[in-house]
Formats: C-alpha cells, sequence, structure tokens
C-alpha cells in the first residue's frame, strides 16, 4: 500500500502522454497490435507508435463508425486492434457498432478514448461526453478501466493489450500530477489502495484520483482519517476491495468525472446495497452537459473540485 506522504506529483503529463507511451511499449512486445485512428493521430499522441509501425497504423478518417467494423474485422484474423478517437466520438457515436459487432460478437478490440468528461476544456459541451463510462459498463463483457495519471494509463495500456477481450480505456487532454509511482503494477480488476484511514471511504477515479488525495491530506489536518482507494477499473469492480472499505469506515465518496448516473458512484451504490448498505455522498456531475471553459475552472463550477471532495466527506461522516 502506498501512503499520503508517498504520493508527491513529480512533474506533469496528459494521461493521454500516457496513452502513446503505453501503445508503443505493447506495439514493441506483441506484433499483432494495430492502431486505427479516425483523423486524430496527433491528439492521441500516437507519432512514436506510427512512425515504428507504419505497417501497423491505418488512417480510417473521420468514418468512425468504419473504424470500429474494421476493428472487430481484424481481431476476427487474430490481430489485436487499438481504436482512438475523442471519448464522445468513441462512444456515442458509434453505440450500435461496438454494441453489435465489438461486444455482442466479444471480440478483442482495445476501445482507447482520449478527452474524455470536462476536462476537455474549450471544445464544449458536444465533445465534453459525460455518459460514457455508464455506457460503456452496460455492455456485456465489456471491461471499463479509467486511469489516473501519466503512469497508471502507460501501465493500463500494457495490461489491456494482454487482456483477452473487448476494453473501453479512458484517459483525458490536460496536462496533469503525476503521482503513481512508475513501477506499480496495474492489475484489472484490481483496486489500488492509496491510503489507510478509518473514518471515510473515499473511492476516486480518473483525474479525480489527485483531487482525492490534496483532499485527504486536508482532512487528516482536521482529524479526519480517510482510507482512499484508487478504482482504475470500473469493470469489473473490486467489489471485495470496496466491501472491505465500507465495512471499516461506514461511510463512502465517491468521486469521478462523469455524470452521477450511471458511473463509478452507481456501481459502487450497486456493489454496496446488495452487500452492505453505508451512507454514500457523490461527487459527480449533477445530471448536466458540460460547457465551453479552462479544464480546472469548469471542475470547480460542476462540483468536482478539492473543496467539494472534503464537503461531501464531512457529509458522508456526519451521516454515519
Amino acid at each position: 500500500m502506498l501512503s499520503l506522504d508517498k504520493l508527491q506529483s513529480t512533474g506533469k503529463k496528459a494521461t493521454r502522454d500516457g496513452f502513446g507511451a503505453g501503445l508503443k511499449a505493447a506495439g514493441d512486445q506483441h506484433d499483432n497490435v494495430v492502431m486505427l485512428t479516425a483523423d486524430l493521430r496527433g491528439s492521441m499522441k500516437s507519432e512514436d507508435f506510427i512512425n515504428t509501425y507504419p505497417e501497423r497504423f491505418v488512417q480510417v478518417g473521420i468514418s468512425e463508425a468504419n473504424m470500429m467494423g474494421l476493428a472487430a474485422g481484424l481481431a476476427t484474423g487474430g490481430k489485436i486492434p487499438v481504436t482512438t478517437t475523442f471519448a464522445n466520438f468513441s462512444t456515442g457515436r458509434v453505440y450500435d457498432q461496438i454494441r453489435q459487432s465489438i461486444a455482442y460478437s466479444d471480440k478483442n478490440v482495445k476501445i482507447c478514448a482520449s478527452h474524455a468528461g470536462l476536462t476537455l476544456g474549450e471544445d464544449g459541451a458536444t465533445h465534453q461526453i459525460l455518459e460514457d463510462i455508464g455506457m460503456m459498463r452496460m455492455l456485456p463483457g465489456m471491461t471499463v478501466i479509467n486511469p489516473c495519471d501519466y503512469n497508471q494509463t502507460k501501465a493500463a495500456v500494457q495490461a489491456i493489450v494482454e487482456h483477452h477481450g473487448p476494453v473501453y480505456l479512458r484517459f483525458g487532454r490536460p496536462s496533469w500530477p503525476i503521482f503513481i509511482p512508475e513501477d506499480t503494477k496495474f492489475e484489472i480488476g484490481k483496486a489500488l489502495h492509496l491510503s489507510e484511514g478509518s473514518d471515510v471511504s473515499v473511492f476516486a477515479t480518473g483525474h479525480l484520483v489527485w483531487y482525492a488525495v490534496e483532499a485527504a491530506r486536508q482532512l487528516k489536518e482536521e482529524g479526519i482519517s480517510v482510507d482512499l482507494i484508487n478504482i482504475h477499473t470500473i469493470k469489473p469492480l473490486d467489489e471485495e476491495a470496496v466491501v472491505a472499505s465500507a465495512r471499516k469506515t461506514g461511510a463512502v465518496v465517491t468521486c469521478e468525472e462523469h455524470n452521477k448516473y450511471g458511473g463509478l458512484g452507481s456501481t459502487i451504490a450497486e456493489c454496496l446495497s446488495k452487500q452492505l448498505p453505508t451512507p454514500q455522498e457523490y461527487v459527480a456531475t449533477d445530471d448536466t452537459f458540460g460547457e465551453s471553459g479552462e479544464a480546472e475552472e469548469l471542475l470547480e463550477k460542476y462540483g468536482l473540485g478539492v473543496k467539494d471532495i472534503v464537503a461531501a466527506v464531512k457529509r458522508a461522516v456526519g451521516r454515519k
């Protein structure tokens, strides 16, 4: 287990940069990895892979639905296709193709989606998808992963290539603190315990893991002990870790850059309602679309800031 003292930022890089580094590493290890993109090779930070393996790169143009069909066909032929575009186009625009050609057929396709959530920033509400985790986790057999920083994203890419079956990997645009040690093992379906605590369980995913770390530090100064867990794999959920933490603390807060319906909070609530009903507070967007703006300003405006996590923890503890 890590600790709050050890969770220090060593710099900033976007999680999409971690994807690019992980894709190159996966390509070095597996000669059947093929990358497809819908006119976004630069935005996906994939130039190292493309320059090294140009024969394993397919530019489909602005034709996302066709990209999913091509990926399913490549998987049928024994390749490991990695599709790349923005999260909105990776899910909402092509949901039927994913459902029918990839999920229903259990194809070994890796759907890798950048620019997720509010932190897409200035491109605004039409691109800031906040429903994608819910959409993808409802598909039978689909693994859903949302890493928190550059290092974890790089490791996640290599892990999903090793995993057989359809995967949705979600990551983001902005530069973000790097705080997970580079040598930390990434295990699909296994939560990462970041800090031991006794008063409240905080389950966070994606960019909000760092905000949860900062909130836990503030709360520690106020005498509130946070059991902090990084849920990088939303499906399959590490139910054992969730229930064990909730049993220990008796109060839960979930933190995500996603709609409060269908995402991490819903997943945790479904688990606990069956096994250990526990007071729970949500840090998530409240049934709304986003808007254009600076990434961190949008997180604050929509109630996803450090102060919002601190307030949610105090509410949860007060309900014990």
